[in-house]
């Protein structure tokens, strides 16, 4: 196409590419100097210049590309538990397109790319949790600025006629969440009653899911037996920005929790949230941290914050 550009036009074309920023060596190599010195040429000759300069350039930046993504693309669907976090950057930084078709390839060598999993959630005990997550409505903390009231825990009916209703709608995982720090906070009592639920959503025949705070190896192993199927516990960020997130609990709280689940048999779901003031290196060290772990999550939910009046980060 630059080739056979008149000389205005190769003119303007290289004027245009000359004003944006060299992102690589490769290309800053190849920027300013040749384009310079092309503005002056004659028509024939600046043609001749151009093709060659667009060959030259293309080649640098595929092979500077090529060499940046081998490690990790060759590799693709391998599993490993060993990745570095300048690796996961080469991930997190890849062009979008580049980085769907990589992903989709992964997935289909081990999914059905035409398999969608209809998961239906309900809060079974809503507001007045102690913790003080900034980006939380059910905080205790936030209850004020918030307008939220704390609510009861849901008797079992109620519960088992919504799972009725997912499983008619086609669900097949009932995910039941309690505003809790979790079971010891609240005892035995309040605990057995969840155990209860579990017990009797899994004789539906459909999976089930639970998110209850932080969980003792003993805990874990009671819902294992009720018959509980994965568990939600997100890292929420970075194990660098978690401070600025809670202050009540500590990010090796939380990685604690996911080994006693896995210890226990149960299913690991655990991801993140995005748009809580992190930076990019945040969002790395939360790929990073899931990674890394002994076995990697079975689900990994990326969340994007819906900011709620009156809670911190609602200006994000």
């Amino acid at each position: 196409v630059i080739y056979r550009m008149s000389h205005r036009r190769v003119a303007l074309y290289f004027e245009t590419l000359n004003a944006l920023p060299c992102n690589s060596p490769a290309e800053g190599q190849l920027c300013h100097p040749i384009m310079a010195s092309m503005l002056s040429m004659s028509s024939s000759v600046a043609r001749k210049a151009a093709r060659g300069y667009a060959a030259s350039c293309f080649t640098s930046v595929r092979a500077a590309s090529s060499q940046a993504g081998a490690a990790w693309q060759s590799n693709l669907g391998v599993v490993r538990t060993d990745w570095t976090r300048d690796e996961v950057a080469e991930v997190f930084h890849s062009p979008l397109l580049e980085l769907m078709y990589s992903a989709a390839t992964v997935h289909r060598k081990f999914h059905d790319p035409r398999q969608v999993q209809k998961c239906t959630l309900l809060s079974i005990k809503t507001g007045g949790c102690p913790e003080d997550c900034g980006y939380c409505a059910q905080s205790s903390k936030h209850a004020k600025s918030v307008g939220l009231k704390a609510e009861k825990l849901v008797d079992l009916d109620y519960v088992y006629h919504e799972a009725l209703k997912a499983r008619e709608g086609g669900s097949t995982r009932f995910c039941m969440g309690a505003a809790w720090r979790g079971p010891s906070q609240v005892g035995p009592r309040q605990f057995g009653k969840v155990l209860d639920m579990v017990s009797k959503i899994r004789a539906l025949g459909m999976e089930v899911c639970t998110t209850l705070g932080m969980l003792t190896p003993e805990q874990a192993k009671l819902l294992r037996n009720a018959g509980l199927t994965a568990y939600n516990h997100n890292l929420d960020t970075s194990p660098e920005y978690y401070s600025k997130i809670t202050t009540t609990r500590r990010y090796e709280d939380r990685l604690e929790t996911l080994a006693n689940v896995r210890g226990a048999g149960i299913s690991v779901c655990s991801g993140g949230i995005i748009g809580l003031g992190e930076a990019d290196q945040d969002r790395v060290g939360l790929l990073h941290t899931l990674a890394t772990l002994p076995e990697h999550p079975e689900s990994v939910p990326v969340n994007a914050l819906v900011a709620v009046a009156g809670a911190p980060p609602e200006g994000n």
